[in-house]
């Protein structure tokens, strides 16, 4: 009981924190992302927050576009830290390039560019941000629900043993059914962009959900952290959301 409690206060009081931020403003935003950037990063080195740093100013109109080349060399560097260092250690170069870059700096910039009209057009802004965060809240409560029901077969069980097809089956229907649903009340989205939206961050966040469970067990941890009493780590609540950021941006900007 005491763990569900401190559970439900952590979660109230970072979900009122990114709300918060969002709506602030895209700096608001931004310093938040820095945060989780920060604390989420496995190794502390300058090439991460260089990455972030650029296209963030980017996406807050600070830089021209052009700037957003300055990432092509900076992806080349760890291979050269690598090289010249005293260990000649290749391994940061993969925690660099798959975790700190793939995993959190792009994604987060990626979502500050959601707010751009330029590029997104009416569903720029707050709303298309909490859109994601909300089809992956909904998806986690109703395949909970679901697997709770339902679910007798495993969806990957050298991974994670608790997840269902059943569940992950009910979670998509029942979230393509509430997006729909919000999509018919609102005039900036179209139920078939809301549709897709939905489907691309279901399936591509437990796909996330899964990559963390799956560097979890490699490393031998149950969480991915202790900041968040309750939850763990930075990446154990936003795994799913970094995950499919970048699928539903590419979805979004090609229409």
């Amino acid at each position: 009981m005491k763990e569900l409690l401190i559970r439900t206060a952590s979660g109230l009081v970072l979900l009122a924190l990114l709300l918060g931020c969002i709506f602030a403003s895209p700096w608001a935003y931004a310093a938040l992302l820095l945060f989780i950037v920060t604390v989420g990063i496995a190794i502390g080195e300058v090439f991460s927050f260089s990455t972030f740093g650029i296209a963030a100013l980017v996406a807050l109109g600070v830089l021209q576009q052009r700037w957003l080349l300055l990432e092509l060399p900076l992806l080349m560097l760890p291979f050269l830290y690598a090289l010249f260092s005293v260990k000649h250690d290749a391994k940061p170069i993969f925690t660099y390039l798959f975790a700190s870059f793939t995993f959190l700096c792009l994604p987060s910039a990626l979502m500050l560019f959601m707010f751009r009209e330029d590029l997104f057009g009416g569903m720029a802004g707050p709303g298309l941000i909490i859109l994601v965060f909300c089809l992956l809240w909904a998806n986690d409560i109703f395949a909970y629900l679901t697997g709770r029901l339902l679910g007798k077969h495993k969806l990957f069980p050298r991974i994670s043993p608790g997840k269902t097809i059943e569940g992950s089956i009910g979670g998509l229907v029942f979230t393509l059914i509430a997006t729909a649903v919000f999509a018919h009340y609102v005039d900036w989205l179209t139920i078939p962009i809301a549709l897709g939206m939905a489907a691309i961050a279901v399936v591509f966040g437990t796909l996330g959900d899964l990559c963390e469970s799956m560097l979890k067990r490699q490393a031998g941890v149950k969480d991915s952290g202790k900041l968040i009493p309750g939850h763990g780590g930075i990446l154990d609540r936003f795994d799913s959301v970094m995950f499919s950021v970048p699928f539903v941006f590419v979805f979004l900007l090609l229409l």
